[in-house]
């Protein structure tokens, strides 16, 4: 009892600490009332900056590597939008305008499944957070002991769904196979139709003589893979490979008793690379488990105070026993 109440008191520490340091950056900056705006403005300029990108990769001013790269910074912005949208950070009061928006952080970001579905297993997540029942984590290979398997669940998500099925729907109440499938109807679905398509058309290309002939709509279909492959498909795979590694390893499975113990913080040099393509998820997320109702660049702006405090309360920084014992919480 005296442990839980230890536990309580640095959870209500952390809190207040976070808390404090929002009330003084909202002090001194006023921008930041104006919450609705700047997410809306957020949302236009990386929009703006993932259309640019296409385009100049289109027009050749630009590599197809470039490409990728600049707009997997862009999808990754879109997915720190789309979750402050799942907690209905940005107008709430005006239904159009929030589902409009979270309609383009879905276009910018096809391989998921749709927010509003999300929105539900999101929720949920920060109910079960570190148990079998969190389904979110748990889609993207949180607790999977078998590392071939968790890798696959990681970087192929319809292939990962398809193959944790069974595991999933004996262990998970909110799972359902044709819920989670039907969560990405039509975005996701055209996603891997050319995703697959484009590895499918090349890869039987590269064994077939040269003055094989194709019909024309293959070769219209493959026209637009390897253009949808350099602008959208690429990126997101970047960026939620990118984001899935990170995620499923900072999150605990097992032995998690409060929020103290369901994430930790990466912060390291070496981690820089995945935190370029998931705008610094692995230095910030566990501050979100804290104090839910803040957004994304604020959360950024009072990191380095949040981090002073998390420590001193207990969280763990750059934990690396979860990439070995399953994401598992136990004593160091």
């Amino acid at each position: 009892m005296d442990g839980q109440k230890t536990d309580a008191q640095k959870i209500k520490n952390i809190v207040q600490g976070v808390k404090t340091e929002e009330q003084r950056l909202r002090q001194k900056y006023s921008f930041l009332a104006k919450q609705d705006s700047l997410g809306l403005l957020i949302l236009i300029l990386s929009l703006t900056g993932m259309i640019t990108s296409g385009l100049l990769y289109y027009y050749a001013f630009i590599p197809a590597w470039l490409c990728i790269m600049l707009a997997a910074v862009f999808a990754s912005i879109s997915h720190e939008l789309e979750h402050d949208l799942i907690h209905k950070l940005y107008f709430r009061h005006q239904p159009f305008i929030h589902n409009l928006m979270m309609a383009i952080v879905w276009l910018m970001r096809p391989s998921t499944i749709n927010p509003w579905y999300r929105r539900k297993i999101h929720l949920l997540h920060h109910k079960t957070s570190g148990t079998k029942q969190d389904l979110e984590e748990r889609l993207v290979g949180n607790g999977i002991a078998n590392i071939l398997v968790r890798y696959i669940v990681m970087f192929d998500g319809l292939f990962g769904l398809i193959l944790q099925r069974k595991h999933l729907n004996r262990e998970v109440k909110a799972f359902n196979f044709l819920t989670v499938f039907n969560g990405g109807f039509p975005l996701t679905i055209l996603y891997y139709i050319f995703g697959y398509g484009f590895l499918l058309f090349h890869s039987v290309d590269f064994f077939i003589a040269s003055d094989f002939t194709y019909p024309p709509w293959l070769l219209v279909f493959s026209e637009w893979s390897n253009l949808l492959m350099v602008i959208i498909i690429a990126p997101n795979f970047l960026r939620s490979g990118c984001l899935n590694l990170v995620t499923s390893y900072l999150h605990y499975y097992g032995g998690v008793n409060n929020v103290l113990q369901q994430t930790q913080v990466f912060k390291s040099l070496l981690i820089w690379p995945l935190n370029l393509f998931t705008f610094n998820f692995a230095g910030t997320h566990a501050i979100h488990h804290f104090v839910v109702q803040q957004p994304f660049y604020l959360r950024q702006m009072l990191a380095s105070t949040a981090h002073k405090v998390m420590k001193e309360n207990g969280v763990r920084f750059n934990d690396v026993s979860t990439f070995s014992n399953a994401n598992r919480y136990s004593s160091l």
